[in-house]
């Protein structure tokens, strides 16, 4: 071997062993870290706005900072509590109607259309089989222990939690005062032109930001208007359907529908007829439209991902990182194919980006 090539493969030994160190010293803090990233791409549009006028760096990031505080510690807080009080009662709600027996009378409808389903059906599979009630209770049941269980995880955990927002907060600062200084250093490591380069980042940042608005901020307001219009009906626990409606929301194909349609049909069978068109159509027609009136106006001029691959990245994204997963898992979808893109850009340098990106 010669000595260059020794020489080479020790450095990238080196290397490769302090880069294993350091993931094993941030890893215990990765949660609070990509929260901080989260926010900080969120608010970042807001501090370089105020940047403009308070022309300090560290104060503009600390004023974004407690903007973001009150925002979180106040309404987050009663929300939860509030989502986790709603959770015990639905789970109560559904135990105490399925023990009864009026859940399975809910579910139960003697229609002619299906009857002859079932008909169809029996030849392939046994429709007996299919108890709804049981279906519906387990669906409540698994999504109230996810909340209860990291309501679990808060309390016995108090200390470690109220640390890592700490830390969070902290870490945004740092975030939003140095976020240029980081990307221009992400910059120079980049092997491409410094104009392929610009346009990559660029890239990048509107596809983390268009899903990110057209994502999540979309999903929060659908959550928050179906929650408010089962509270105007009178359906128990609204927020925590609105929660459950809100995180539908985010998954592409599927939505808020999947909640109010059902719980529109069981209004109107129960004999609150009025109630039950009425949730069906305002959902219909308001809250499941503003992932089309909305979302154009936050991702404008943004290039959006497939929704194939986002499917896929929030599903993966929460298996593997649990609540984090849902901005998680399309964040590392967006730079997974932008360093594709890269890749690509240094085996063809003459090949030159497009306006917008089929990713």
């Amino acid at each position: 071997m010669k000595r260059e090539h020794f020489i080479t493969a020790l450095f990238f030994t080196i290397v490769a062993v302090f880069l294993y160190l350091f993931y094993r010293i941030i890893v215990p803090f990765f949660a609070p870290i990509c929260w901080a990233a989260v926010f900080a791409i969120l608010f970042f549009p807001l501090y370089e706005k105020l940047l403009t006028r308070v022309r300090t760096k560290g104060l503009a990031a600390l004023i974004v900072c407690l903007v973001i505080l009150i925002l979180i510690i106040g309404p987050v807080t009663y929300l939860f509590i509030a989502l986790v009080n709603e959770a015990a009662d639905a789970v109560a709600t559904v135990n105490a109607m399925y023990k009864s027996g009026q859940l399975d009378r809910l579910l139960t409808v003697d229609l002619p259309w299906i009857d002859s389903m079932k008909e169809k059906l029996s030849q392939y599979y046994d429709p007996s089989k299919l108890n709804l009630d049981v279906i519906a209770r387990d669906a409540i049941n698994k999504a109230s222990s996810l909340v209860v269980s990291q309501t679990t995880w808060l309390i016995t955990n108090g200390t470690k939690a109220a640390f890592y927002f700490v830390l969070m907060i902290f870490t945004m600062y740092y975030f939003f005062k140095e976020g240029s200084l980081i990307v221009t250093k992400l910059r120079r490591l980049t092997p491409l032109p410094a104009e392929q380069v610009s346009v990559t980042f660029s890239q990048l940042r509107d596809i983390i930001q268009a899903t990110m608005y057209g994502g999540v901020v979309v999903a929060l307001i659908q959550g928050i208007m179906g929650g408010f219009l089962f509270f105007i009906v009178g359906i128990h626990s609204p927020v925590f359907w609105g929660a459950i409606m809100a995180f539908l929301s985010i998954i592409p194909f599927i939505g808020a529908f999947i909640i109010y349609v059902p719980a529109g049909i069981i209004l109107i069978i129960g004999g609150s007829y009025v109630k039950g068109l009425a949730v069906i159509l305002v959902g219909s027609l308001i809250i499941s439209q503003v992932d089309n009136v909305i979302r154009p106006y936050l991702i404008s001029g943004k290039t959006a991902m497939h929704p194939l691959l986002l499917f896929f990245s929030i599903m993966g994204g929460i298996a593997l990182f649990g609540l984090l997963g849902i901005v998680l898992g399309p964040m590392i979808a967006a730079i997974f194919m932008t360093l594709l893109k890269v890749f690509e850009l240094s085996l063809h340098p003459e090949t030159t980006l497009p306006a917008e990106s089929d990713v």
